[in-house]
């Protein structure tokens, strides 16, 4: 190629694969932390060829920039306390983002079932007065249904709502 020719090519032809994967990665880093397995499927999007996205992501990997275990870490503290999901929701979501099941246990384990079930009842506690009309059998269903959607297993859910409705009786 010429070197008139060369510099009115695009960018991404100019630039050797580790460049282009290595800005991919960096663009896609600066706006939140992502998992390896994220980056690798952003860069095989790209058609940045195989090794060169490797060499990239061992790079980073190795330097701090992609860190799965601090990312599971912050993954499960925000899913728990901003959204209020169980344990075996946040394990599912971490899996889909490509995070290793090791891992993947070694973060949820940070939330006992003491937390799980508190995280619960204030789920239960901010519902409460939307079903205030309906008949017990209805309101039951409805708040066991909505912790079920949080990954809240049926015994747990059953519990956390029986009591607060007990509670809740003048």
């Amino acid at each position: 190629m010429t070197r008139r020719a060369e510099e009115s090519a695009p960018p991404a032809t100019r630039e050797d694969p580790e460049q282009r994967a290595r800005n991919i990665c960096l663009r896609l880093l600066t706006g939140r932390s992502r998992t390896r397995r994220q980056l690798a499927d952003a860069l095989r999007e790209r058609d940045i060829p195989e090794e060169a996205a490797e060499l990239v992501l061992d790079r980073f990997t190795e330097v701090g920039l992609i860190d799965d275990a601090a990312f599971a870490r912050a993954w499960v503290e925000s899913r728990h306390r901003n959204r209020g999901l169980s344990r075996m929701a946040i394990a599912r979501e971490l899996r889909a983002k490509g995070v290793d099941g090791v891992l993947v246990e070694e973060a949820v384990s940070a939330v006992d079932s003491d937390d799980e079930e508190t995280a619960a009842r204030a789920l239960v506690d901010r519902k409460l007065r939307s079903t205030a009309g309906l008949e017990y059998p209805k309101r039951v269903r409805r708040l066991a249904g909505m912790l079920a959607r949080r990954g809240y297993s049926e015994g747990m859910a059953l519990r956390v709502v029986r009591r607060a409705l007990e509670e809740e009786a003048p």
